[in-house]
């Protein structure tokens, strides 16, 4: 008995390579959808109010300081 790995034949191997290409795009596509997300979620961040609030507070105790 050999503990050697076999290699799979080769329609098993382009169907793997088919399905991992496939799984990869839908990634792709995922990730550029968390992208957007996070772009949007940033720029409406950067547009609160308590944002303005808090940056307008830090600016003043950083003028306070100086």
């Amino acid at each position: 008995m050999s503990n050697q790995p076999r290699v799979p034949n080769l329609e098993t191997r382009v169907k793997s390579v088919s399905k991992l290409r496939e799984l990869v795009k839908r990634m792709d596509i995922h990730i550029l959808d968390l992208e957007e997300l996070n772009s949007r979620l940033e720029a409406d961040i950067r547009n609160s109010p308590l944002t303005a609030y808090r940056l307008g507070k830090l600016k003043r105790l950083t003028d306070e300081k100086n």
